[in-house]
């Protein structure tokens, strides 16, 4: 396991994304938009590392909550699981709280949360490693 991506809510996903774009040295960016997640985003590649700028779609979006609740920020931790049903029973079975379930996330890769309160404070993001090819 790695981590994949560190996200971060935003308001605006546009001025968020020149604000990185001028300080950090982005080898690639794109931007998609989740339907089932209700948000907006932009992945931005860097060296070695991801960062994941989320901005809303709709105004019961768990990212408008989350941004009405605390502001911009991190939201979540994003780890690669190289097999994520089977780290999802790991985590399970070790008394973590799963978020939703399994579902798909962006690029069409499965994820599903892990609860904060299950692990100190973070929500936590399992995703699937993606497609080698």
């Amino acid at each position: 396991m790695r981590i994949d991506h560190v996200a971060i809510a935003v308001s605006n996903l546009d001025v968020a994304v020149g604000n990185y774009q001028r300080i950090l040295k982005v080898d690639r960016l794109e931007v998609e938009i989740v339907h089932n997640e209700k948000v907006r985003v932009a992945m931005l590649e860097l060296a070695d590392t991801r960062i994941e700028l989320m901005e809303p779609t709709a105004e019961d979006s768990p990212i408008k909550k989350f941004l009405v609740d605390r502001g911009e920020g991190i939201h979540h931790i994003a780890i690669t699981a190289d097999d994520i049903e089977k780290d999802i029973s790991r985590a399970t079975a070790n008394g973590m709280k799963i978020l939703g379930g399994l579902r798909l996330g962006s690029y069409g890769r499965r994820i599903t949360f892990i609860h904060p309160k299950s692990i100190n404070g973070v929500l936590m993001e399992f995703c699937e490693a993606p497609a080698k090819g």
